[in-house]
């Protein structure tokens, strides 16, 4: 059975840049999404083209530089922002307008100061705006999350209805539970009639960690395009990572969900996105963290030094790390400590592993990680005599 494909939105340029502190320039864009093109994501969504001159350039600039994946900008439910989206779109050669509005009685009453019935007429009217520019529009219902589920399936209907091609369905302030969010999903799949011309899309937050959880939910229940980031950077505290869900997949082939990602250039990416906005990844995300594939517990070193998935389910490798760390601490073992001094050219006997161990735990008692300095300076002092 194959696999069904799984469209990769990364919004790494428009979400994951409204991080405080990580404005990026039109060539550092520029950069990002060629590298983002290589990556094999289906859609980059490039800017927010009306929010400021500098987007609007980036947004085309990206669509002249980047030639396979869709170049997406974003608008609101105006006028004025959808014909800027088009405008900057203009070199793109697959472009999409994002375009949509607040769905949740939180957005309607409190923040638009509007009536549910007005917004379903906002909703069709920037649809059919936006279909007059190009062939592919995404109506994004915000707070989708915390809409009541016949609501929202009443203005997905009727955005598919006014032209939508994809309909984006957001857990903007990342509250549903996994099976809520993925109930959602499926209730709209069952209850929106001509539902199955369009694309389900998931947009989900981390403001209580669950933003891949929940994402994972919704292409299990339906959805085909997963929005998110690299290393999860965006607003607060940030998107759906697009390394985690790309991973998950991969490694439970059962799901019968796939990308076209390259996941050898995950890394690579990952490091290139925290240099250019100045955000630091923290050491133990998964995938990408600097500990993501370290190992310092005796117990865990020597697993893996016998059999690499002892403890871990993802071969360095297939995301761009050159090997497992065997890190040197007082918890470490015989076992790790003779992997290392072999690593360095010593291959010690028993008796000599023996005599070198207790003066490492002295060392190792005082540091919290022991180098191959170290190592050689505690066979200098006991003269041990390495083969």
């Amino acid at each position: 059975m194959s696999s069904a494909h799984i469209f990769i939105f990364d919004t790494t340029l428009r979400d994951g840049e409204q991080v405080p502190g990580c404005k990026l320039a039109t060539p550092q864009k520029i950069e990002l999404a060629l590298r983002l093109e290589a990556l094999g994501v289906d859609i980059i969504e490039a800017g927010f083209p009306v929010s400021s001159p500098g987007d609007f350039a980036s947004v085309v600039a990206i669509s002249k530089a980047v030639t396979r994946p869709t170049i997406c900008a974003l608008s609101r439910a105006v006028e004025g922002d959808i014909k800027r989206a088009a405008e900057a779109l203009q070199y793109a050669k697959h472009p999409r307008i994002h375009t949509g509005i607040g769905t949740s009685d939180s957005h309607i009453y409190h923040k638009l100061l509007s009536t549910p019935e007005d917004i379903l007429e906002r909703a069709v009217r920037a649809v059919k705006y936006a279909k007059s520019f190009v062939e592919d529009v995404e109506f994004y219902a915000e707070d989708a999350g915390r809409t009541e589920n016949e609501y929202l399936a009443r203005v997905c209907e009727a955005a598919i209805k006014a032209g939508a091609t994809v309909l984006n369905i957001p857990d903007t302030t990342g509250y549903c539970l996994p099976e809520e969010y993925g109930a959602k999903i499926r209730y709209l799949r069952e209850n929106v009639r001509g539902i199955e011309k369009v694309i389900l899309s998931t947009h989900c937050h981390n403001d209580l960690g669950l933003a891949t959880a929940n994402s994972i939910a919704g292409v299990q229940n339906g959805a085909r395009q997963i929005e998110c980031t690299i290393n999860g950077v965006g607003e607060r505290a940030g998107n759906t990572s697009l390394e985690e869900v790309v991973m998950i997949m991969r490694k439970h082939p059962y799901l019968n969900l796939d990308t076209r990602i390259n996941t050898r250039l995950l890394n690579e990416t990952s490091r290139l996105v925290s240099e250019a906005m100045g955000m630091p990844v923290q050491p133990n995300k998964a995938i990408v963290g600097a500990n993501a594939f370290a190992h310092s517990s005796g117990i865990h070193q020597d697993g893996v030094i016998k059999r690499r998935d002892t403890y871990e389910i993802i071969d360095p490798q297939e995301v761009g790390v050159d090997t497992s760390s065997i890190v040197l601490t007082a918890r470490s073992g015989r076992a790790a400590l003779a992997y290392r001094y072999k690593n360095i050219g010593h291959n010690l006997s028993k008796m000599e592993l023996d005599e070198a161990y207790q003066e490492f735990l002295v060392v190792a008692d005082a540091k919290k990680e022991v180098n191959d300095a170290d190592l050689t300076k505690i066979l200098a002092d006991k003269k041990v005599l390495a083969q």
